[in-house]
């Protein structure tokens, strides 16, 4: 499962050393076919993550469950390939001008958001940080998840708008959309279930 995550970052990173040399196989703007395939593996490694408790409970192997941190951190590793891309390759580096870009272009800013939301996500992504946390905060921290899934989204449509391309975006607006539909389905199902139990022990 790590090989398969990294397969597309040895794709990309061989793409550009080979551009590097001469030898262009991403196309006539490499730079930008960098920034947006880090940008598209980020959405879909967000969206393989959210599809790991699904599928852990509809086929009942539990131990998936163990991939879904994994995956999470790969997310995390896109997203910020995506942002170094951005900054290096179409900012050169410069952090007055990011700065700058982010504020002034809402797309930016919000991928941005994104990234920083991940943030601490992923660097409490470990079992000493639920201990330190308790698991209840744990996973209300984590519940921000569905926020950055939802940023992201917006992050690409605006970007995809620009060329009124909306294919792509409403593939993932529908996945995100099933995703997300599951889990409040099972919220009301809980509630649901906990209300008939409290009426019931009355």
């Amino acid at each position: 499962m790590f090989a398969l995550c990294l397969l597309p970052f040895a794709w990309l990173l061989r793409g550009a050393i080979l551009s590097v040399m001469g030898t262009n196989v991403l196309g006539a703007n490499p730079a930008e076919t960098l920034i947006r395939a880090t940008g598209d593996w980020t959405l879909r490694f967000l969206c393989i993550t959210l599809t790991v408790t699904p599928l852990r409970k509809m086929l009942k192997q539990p131990m998936l469950a163990r991939f879904r941190r994994m995956l999470g951190l790969f997310t995390f590793f896109y997203g910020c390939l995506h942002f170094l891309c951005y900054s290096w390759l179409d900012m050169g580096l410069v952090w007055s001008d990011i700065v700058r870009d982010i504020a002034k272009r809402p797309f930016i800013l919000v991928g941005t958001s994104a990234l920083l939301l991940m943030t601490p996500l992923a660097a409490t992504s470990f079992n000493r940080a639920i201990k330190a946390l308790g698991p209840a905060r744990w996973q209300a921290l984590h519940r921000a998840v569905y926020a950055v899934v939802l940023l992201g989204l917006l992050h690409f449509f605006w970007m995809r708008s620009a060329k009124s391309n909306y294919a792509e975006v409403s593939v993932y607006a529908a996945i995100i959309a099933l995703l997300l539909g599951w889990r409040v389905v099972g919220w009301a199902r809980n509630r649901v279930g906990l209300r008939g139990r409290a009426q019931a022990g009355a």
